[in-house]
């Protein structure tokens, strides 16, 4: 999916979609949440929204920093050229092409057709289908699907990721049988770890509640027991035809973050603030869009 770097809060705050540029606590390792294929088969919200805006999700800001977060991630993931990466929410394809240019093989996996599609596309048109691949599905399915599960029989991979809400934090408004809010990004953390090799690293980036709160504004609502933000806004599509549409992100404190990938069974390496284009080595701080979390596959 790719999703929503989508708080429109000015010059302080993250990229907004409205505005495209015009460039190009449970025991959740005990829990059936991410051993359950058919647990999410309704159609997602995100669905509709990647539909409308196909390749325009390419021209807003927060797209433009992508070789800079790649060129970040790599070093962080101790990749080259060879290795083999799970990039999971890709979108359209923005950081699995990144990541071919250098030489990596990647399967992007997203829930919308459309992105998929353009995908595709994006690596034809820059002679790297050979080492980008995409595939349509559920990221938060993946456990128990032999084309990204290592106990299913896929073959391992190196690395993989999850940014810009791409799949992580797209869970959707808070559910009333899961208080917590838990569910939906436990069971991509889940098939994540399924698809790692052991010793295998991820990076995984999620939206600041502090951030989120702080800048909030008039057309958010915030909420505080499940740290869902929920906003309504207008997209528009290549050829500028604009739609409303809700968006729901769920945010994150880095010790939240921390709990739910280690309770995932995730060996947490580090936890950094980042905006999207600026990725470094900050420590968290209460002022940066987003949270990296940089993990591992605890050895056999």
């Amino acid at each position: 999916m790719s999703g929503p770097e989508d708080h429109g809060h000015g010059s302080a705050g993250p990229p907004s979609l409205e505005d495209p540029t015009d460039g190009e606590v449970h025991e959740l390792q005990d829990s059936h949440w991410f051993e359950d294929r058919h647990l999410f088969e309704d159609r997602h919200w995100f669905e509709d929204i990647a539909d409308h805006l196909g390749p325009a999700y390419l021209r807003y800001s927060f797209t433009m920093g992508t070789d800079q977060e790649i060129g970040f991630l790599y070093d962080v993931l101790g990749l080259g050229e060879g290795s083999r990466v799970l990039d999971v929410g890709c979108g359209p394809g923005r950081h699995a092409v990144a990541l071919a240019r250098r030489g990596v093989e990647v399967v992007g996996v997203d829930i919308s057709e459309r992105f998929v599609e353009v995908a595709e596309d994006v690596a034809v048109r820059e002679g790297l289908s050979h080492l980008a691949t995409f595939e349509r599905a559920d990221a938060r399915a993946m456990v128990g699907d032999p084309r990204f599960d290592t106990g299913a029989g896929a073959r391992p991979f190196d690395a993989a990721i999850s940014l810009c809400q791409g799949a992580f934090g797209l869970g959707g408004p808070p559910d009333v049988g899961d208080p917590q809010n838990l569910a939906a990004d436990a069971a991509v953390l889940g098939g994540i770890l399924a698809a790692l090799r052991p010793g295998g690293r991820c990076a995984v980036s999620a939206f600041s509640s502090y951030f989120q709160v702080r800048w909030l504004e008039d057309g958010d609502a915030f909420d505080a027991a499940g740290g869902v933000n929920h906003e309504r806004t207008e997209l528009r599509d290549l050829d500028g035809v604009r739609t409303e549409a809700d968006l729901w992100t769920t945010c994150y404190t880095p010790r939240e973050l921390r709990l739910l990938a280690e309770r995932c069974g995730l060996a947490v390496d580090h936890l950094w603030s980042v905006t999207p284009g600026g990725y470094s080595m900050e420590p968290p701080t209460v002022t940066t869009h987003e949270f990296l979390l940089v993990a591992r596959r605890p050895p056999a």
